[in-house]
């Protein structure tokens, strides 16, 4: 079960480059208990698009499809620096122009707030 460590909760910020233009993105490592509670996957995926829940375990997935590899690993990156600011990791995998992603949070034993934002990032970075 989570427990809660105010030593845990960290701000700070983080500057990158994608290339083209500075990002800076807020370190956020979410602790709070509340962010803990789960929810039901499909109420989760109620209050999200295009995701389903995952049959036989407490978690969402979804199926991304982008133009080419490049445009699916460019996506897959920038969402592994919002998942590690977060401290909060999905199982994905890639194949060419595709990315399938499965959320849950192990350390409450499934779905919470912490799938549903990494999720709605997700979501906005692929349009």
């Amino acid at each position: 079960m989570f427990q809660h460590n105010p030593a845990h909760a960290k701000i700070s910020l983080i500057a990158l480059s994608d290339g083209s233009a500075d990002a800076t993105y807020l370190r956020e490592t979410i602790k709070d208990p509340d962010m803990a509670e789960t929810l039901a996957p499909a109420d989760a995926c109620a209050q999200l698009s295009g995701w389903t829940p995952v049959d036989g375990r407490a978690a969402i997935e979804k199926r991304y499809q982008f133009k080419d590899f490049n445009e699916a690993f460019g996506f897959m990156t920038r969402v592994a620096l919002k998942a590690d600011a977060m401290d909060h990791h999905p199982e994905w995998s890639n194949v060419y122009n595709r990315v399938e992603v499965q959320l849950t949070t192990h350390d409450a034993g499934g779905v919470t707030q912490l799938d549903l934002t990494l999720a709605a990032f997700m979501d906005s970075l692929a349009g």
